[in-house]
């Protein structure tokens, strides 16, 4: 295997250990009151990697000369918390992405639900 393909595959691996499905869904934390809030993330990732491998100019001593390098970066960005509490599930956004009325709307739907079966249950 040539020099080159080690060094890109040495950055995939190190990019594997950072980015996991951990990274985007985190672990459950559980709140006293029985509240269990999921965090969710955004994740985006790149790399390069290259190098050139060659022999040196023809002389007393044949040399062959290498060299490559490679970079990477992440980013990871808090989008939402899902909770769960009392059956229920629903999704609160750290930073809301709603454009316009119709999507607000469409986002809180879950929680106007949850809204209208606390009424019901109170008057039963």
């Amino acid at each position: 295997m040539s020099e080159i393909n080690q060094v890109m595959q040495d950055t995939m691996a190190k990019i594997k250990e950072m980015v996991d499905v951990n990274t985007i869904v985190g672990d459950p934390i559980v709140t006293p009151d029985g509240v269990t809030l999921i965090p969710v993330s955004r994740v985006s990732f790149g790399f390069a990697s290259g190098g050139a491998d060659g022999k040196g100019k023809e002389g007393s001593q044949p040399s062959v000369r290498f060299g490559a390098g490679s970079g990477a970066g992440v980013s990871i960005s808090p989008v939402a918390f899902i909770i769960l509490s009392g059956g229920n599930a629903r999704i609160l956004y750290v930073d809301p992405p709603a454009n316009s009325a119709v999507d607000r709307i469409i986002d809180l739907a879950p929680q106007l639900m949850d809204k209208f079966k606390e009424i019901k249950d109170g008057r039963e």
